[in-house]
């Protein structure tokens, strides 16, 4: 038999004899090897920033901020509801000023009608037919400067050369009486009204007979 070997005593340690870092010092210690100039242990976590009480300067900063911000919204929406506002009533106020442009040439147009009805009221025979006729071209007189005083002008087209901006050709014709490009008949007048196209006036132009 083998002599007995001594056995190993393993001699519990005093918990109180090892160093344990608090948590404060735990936190600190990456700062203090950072403020050294020491970059931190591959792995190891960067310290968390610890918030920090607000000032009353801060708190009264920041209140301030909140009123005036406050107040911009407050005139942000009073902008916005004033431009609709302004908005529906020039809409409002363009709608009754064509109502009331309208309405004033038709009344003087009214006059022109009631000259109408009474011409052919009165073209009851053969024998006046050269007093309606009369009555007819004063009536259409009296139509034209209506219509002159509102702005409108008509489009003479006769003899004029073709131009797509006031004519709107109808079809093409040879002929020697015009030069080629120009107007040979007005089929339908054109009208502009303050200078703005109404409608173009329906031509048929002229084009050089082939040899």
């Amino acid at each position: 038999m083998k002599p007995n070997q001594p056995q190993s005593v393993q001699v519990p340690t005093d918990p109180s004899s090892e160093t344990t870092p608090t948590p404060a010092a735990a936190a600190s210690a990456p700062a203090e090897a950072l403020a050294a100039g020491e970059a931190p242990a591959s792995g190891q976590a960067e310290p968390l920033a610890i918030p920090q009480t607000l000032s009353a300067e801060q708190i009264e900063d920041l209140t301030a901020r909140a009123a005036k911000a406050e107040e911009n919204w407050d005139r942000y929406v009073r902008a916005v509801a004033e431009l609709d506002n302004y908005r529906k009533r020039m809409a409002r106020e363009r709608t009754e000023w064509m109502q009331q442009a309208n309405e004033r040439l038709i009344r003087e147009l009214l006059p022109v009608l009631d000259h109408f009805e009474a011409a052919l009221a009165a073209a009851t025979s053969a024998e006046q037919f050269e007093a309606f006729k009369t009555g007819v071209g004063l009536i259409l007189a009296q139509l034209r400067q209506v219509l002159s005083a509102a702005g409108v002008q008509e489009i003479d087209a006769r003899g004029q050369a073709f131009d797509p901006a006031q004519h709107e050709a109808l079809a093409h014709q040879d002929s020697t009486e015009v030069p080629e490009g120009h107007v040979l008949q007005q089929v339908r007048k054109g009208y502009r009204l303050n200078g703005r196209l109404l409608r173009p006036a329906s031509v048929v132009v002229a084009r050089q007979p082939a040899a």
